[in-house]
């Protein structure tokens, strides 16, 4: 089909496309607008992995070290013998399951502690983010192979704040936002005591999700600064291990990786994504020296609904929390 199809045909709500940090194209559907927020869903894990890199860059998380270095309270988990590169790159070994269309599944006991679902009558489980994280059960082994789990994303943010004192929004907003000159603020969803949601409840503009793109492609560099550390950027660039990544079963990502809360497509442009339900994704091709943004709001929350499986993988849906469709799909310049 033609771009202009797809974009309708995906439910998209918003795209924008850079070359060489150029603005080359910008449109709006639905009800999203330029100066409007939508949510990032699971795209908000590769900003929780930055952070992440970050600190590991400056000395202040140990990738090697244990979970419970940081986070004590998790010694009863399943993570109380876990490292923090194995949450960092989802090679943990849980019974947690992740599957949207279930709501028997593990992840909408998540999103009623995150605050994202309501608490049914009788409902017994944990109401807050940190109680489901401490909660969890193992299954298998560490370290062996990737599975696509929220959870990690979220106990990797518990160490973030453990390591650096400060809330996820405070260290977004003083290490990336504000350096990368965003044009408006970001919003977490945050649970009933104010924790936000490291796996999937950033709210940004589409233009501040390209300005964050074009900072990754830019090996942390935008502004005019330095703002992450460009080793932080070549090390999520270089991917994880296929090997572990294939028994995942990503058919539209053959020979990929998963690497620090970003997806490796270890194509000959060396593209890298991230990626969210519904529709949402940042993908960068460094050849190309491109970035896309978008946003979207597709009924359908899994991959298979909007990837072609050509290069434009930032169409398909990652992980994430789950969302509802945006407007009409009438085409609308900006």
């Amino acid at each position: 089909m033609t771009f202009e199809k797809m974009l309708e045909e995906t439910y998209a709500d918003g795209i924008v496309v850079l070359h060489r940090g150029k603005l080359i194209y910008e449109r709006y559907f639905g009800a999203l607008k330029p100066h409007k927020p939508h949510i990032a869903m699971s795209v908000t894990k590769s900003f929780t992995g930055v952070l992440a890199g970050l600190l590991v860059a400056e000395g202040r998380i140990d990738p090697h070290a244990l979970v419970t270095d940081y986070v004590p309270e998790l010694k009863a988990s399943a993570f109380g013998d876990a490292r923090v590169h194995e949450v960092m790159d989802m090679t943990t070994g849980l019974a947690y399951t992740e599957v949207y269309t279930d709501k028997n599944s593990d992840v909408w006991g998540l999103r009623r502690a995150n605050g994202m679902a309501p608490i049914p009558p009788g409902y017994e489980g944990a109401t807050t983010i940190f109680e489901f994280l401490m909660a969890q059960k193992k299954q298998g082994e560490h370290g062996r192979a990737f599975a696509y789990k929220t959870v990690n994303t979220d106990v990797l943010a518990w160490i973030i704040r453990r390591a650096s004192g400060m809330t996820l929004s405070d260290l977004l907003s003083e290490r990336i936002w504000q350096p990368m000159g965003a044009e408006e603020d970001a919003h977490y969803h945050v649970d009933r005591i104010g924790t936000e949601s490291g796996g999937g409840g950033l709210s940004t503009t589409l233009r501040d999700l390209a300005r964050f793109g074009e900072t990754m492609r830019n090996h942390g560099r935008f502004n005019g600064r330095q703002i992450v550390p460009s080793r932080v950027i070549e090390d999520i660039a270089r991917g994880g291990d296929p090997a572990k990544f294939k028994p995942a079963g990503y058919t539209t990502l053959p020979g990929a990786s998963y690497r620090n809360q970003w997806w490796i497509s270890h194509n000959a442009h060396g593209a890298y994504m991230a990626r969210g339900v519904h529709g949402q994704g940042i993908y960068i091709d460094p050849k190309a020296e491109m970035v896309i943004a978008r946003y979207a709001s597709h009924p359908m929350a899994g991959n298979a609904a909007n990837e072609s499986g050509d290069a434009a993988g930032v169409y398909g849906a990652g992980e994430g929390a789950d969302g509802g469709r945006v407007g009409a799909r009438k085409p609308a310049s900006s």
